[in-house]
């Protein structure tokens, strides 16, 4: 066993140790079949976003096409793994893909001055240029009071992600400045990880109409692109709150999935939330362990994020936007509490 996976163990165990080890007890009633698959469209950036702040720094893009089955109709193999994992419930999968963009504060150096492993040489602290491109698949199984998710990650970080080829082509496209140093981005590595969490949903109380409830959720991953356990919580206040788990989010973060009940023709809820993060590894701060000559930062092991927004459910149609704030991620980051926005929008077929 290598250091970083001695390391990582305890990190990660505790979460997803958490999410399966917690019996639904009460909540393992069954919710209301929903026959009709999902599509989402969902774009992160840190341009997309209710406040004004600098574009084009640390996590600056992210794009997610997902799809999301009705309940219950998967093959017999994977219902069978679904229910082992999590026990009785209503059953989906989900299929995506998804880009993440993260590059240094000054984008207008031919190179990114941060520190080299292994070469000895010391620069300011600034993110290294990176692309991340990963396929997700995801077993969902549902109860009335819970939500629980179990996957696993595969893709790749470095030039094969297009994530120069993204960022400069689109400021080429709408004539904006076009960002140096690509040249220096993480090379290429492939990357394999698993993922669980699980969400509760506590009714709070219900008057004239209007509901409210909390929605506390554990989760983490382990692999090569980002481990760490998570822990945190969702207040909503709305209608038709049993519509979903919460809003979409490309991961990591509180992410409620894509799916939702298509039958209810109108819903609405705005919500607040925030998650702490014990991050043990991330290859878009530190670079592989496996290899010298990268460039890298030092990684800040706690991470919060507070989040804030609104989702709408109209005759089978979902749109959700969340305001982040996070956290530094490093050493020498100068963001302050750094935020970007997230819209997602997803249909029933």
């Amino acid at each position: 066993m290598t250091t970083r996976t001695r390391a990582i163990a305890p990190v990660i165990g505790v979460s997803i140790g958490l999410a399966l080890g917690v019996s639904p007890g009460s909540a393992s009633a069954e919710p209301q079949q929903d026959p009709y698959g999902t599509w989402t469209a969902q774009v992160e950036n840190d341009a997309v976003s209710t406040l004004k702040g600098t574009s084009d720094q640390y996590y600056t893009s992210g794009l997610r096409l997902g799809w999301t089955s009705g309940t219950d109709n998967q093959p017999p193999a994977i219902s069978d793994l679904n229910r082992f994992i999590w026990g009785p419930g209503v059953q989906r999968i989900a299929i995506g893909l998804q880009q993440s963009i993260f590059t240094p504060r000054d984008t207008q150096q031919n190179q990114s001055f941060v520190n080299i492993k292994g070469s000895g040489s010391q620069g300011r602290a600034d993110r290294p240029y990176a692309g991340v491109l990963l396929a997700t698949v995801n077993l969902i199984s549902d109860t009335d009071m819970t939500r629980s998710v179990a996957g696993i990650q595969a893709g790749v970080v470095g030039s094969y992600a297009g994530g120069y080829q993204v960022q400069n082509g689109f400021h080429s496209i709408i004539g904006d400045t076009l960002n140096r140093g690509w040249s220096r981005q993480l090379p290429n590595q492939p990357i394999l990880q698993i993922q669980a969490a699980r969400t509760w949903r506590l009714p709070l109380i219900t008057r004239y109409g209007i509901s409210a409830d909390v929605l506390p959720t554990v989760s983490g991953a382990a692999g090569d692109y980002r481990t760490y356990a998570q822990i945190g919580g969702t207040v909503r206040i709305g209608q038709g709150l049993d519509s979903d788990f919460g809003s979409p989010r490309i991961s990591p973060g509180l992410d409620g999935t894509d799916a939702y009940k298509g039958t209810r023709r109108f819903a609405w809820y705005a919500f607040a939330g925030a998650d702490g993060q014990a991050v043990a590894y991330d290859v878009t701060l530190q670079g592989s362990t496996f290899r010298s000559g990268e460039p890298h930062v030092s990684k800040l092991w706690d991470v919060g994020e507070f989040e804030g927004g609104a989702a709408l459910i109209f005759h089978g149609f979902r749109v959700t936007y969340t305001q982040t704030w996070q956290t530094q991620e490093f050493r020498g980051a100068k963001s302050g509490l750094f935020n970007f926005g997230s819209v997602a929008l997803s249909t029933k077929f």
